[in-house]
């Protein structure tokens, strides 16, 4: 009798020691899974940002030149019909024409003259800091400018300008657009967006912090 209990015992205490021991190498295999999968996930998150700020860099650089070009064939076209330049309704028409939202037609001083918005006549380049940016165009003709996209001085509207000077060098022709489709890549490429998109297991938070700003965004908390 006492060997049986003693058998049932020792029975007992290799059940409980082998399921401690099932139980602490799943918990390795587990802590080790998580491990790797936190890895891929923050290689990748990382991965799509550097990705995301390439191609805004490669989108920001493609527009300038698309916007410097158009900027021109506006010049080019008020030089060749100079009856146009105080007329804001064939400005308008122009503006339509080459898909730009705005003209402005600045003097050598930096003042605009006129335009397809003539709301905006009289604003120099001392009027704020988003047109002061252009100065450097007052002391060199041969010089053409593209601004990121920056809230206007009239509105606070967000705009991208490009500016020129004409062939004689005695006006300096603006254009002014809204680029929708930079600013939905940009809203696109924002990291909370770019978090809330990345796929994760339950019960896990994804964080990520900006060095620069000190700020973090996230987290993404899976609850179904």
């Amino acid at each position: 009798m006492k060997n049986k209990r003693r058998f049932a015992m020792v029975s007992v205490a290799v059940i409980v020691v082998a399921l401690l021991l099932e139980a602490g190498i799943l918990k390795y295999v587990n802590d080790a899974n998580a491990y790797r999968l936190s890895k891929v996930l923050l290689d990748r998150v990382v991965t799509v940002l550097n990705k995301n700020d390439q191609s805004e860099e490669e989108l920001i650089e493609s527009l300038k030149d698309d916007y410097i070009v158009r900027a021109k064939a506006v010049s080019y076209i008020v030089d060749a019909k100079p009856q146009v330049e105080n007329d804001a309704e064939e400005l308008q028409k122009i503006a339509k024409l080459m898909s730009v939202d705005e003209i402005h037609l600045f003097d050598e001083t930096g003042c605009i003259t006129s335009g397809s918005v003539p709301k905006y006549f009289g604003y120099s380049f001392d009027s704020g800091t988003q047109m002061s940016y252009f100065k450097p165009m007052l002391t060199d003709k041969s010089l053409t400018m593209c601004q990121d996209v920056t809230p206007n001085t009239s509105e606070g509207k967000a705009m991208m300008y490009a500016i020129t000077w004409n062939e004689a060098g005695t006006m300096m022709v603006q254009v002014g657009l809204k680029p929708q489709r930079l600013l939905d890549e940009l809203k696109q490429n924002e990291i909370s967006t770019v978090v809330s998109d990345m796929p994760v297991y339950k019960g896990m938070e994804l964080y990520v912090a900006d060095a620069d700003t000190e700020l973090v965004k996230g987290p993404q908390i899976v609850t179904k």
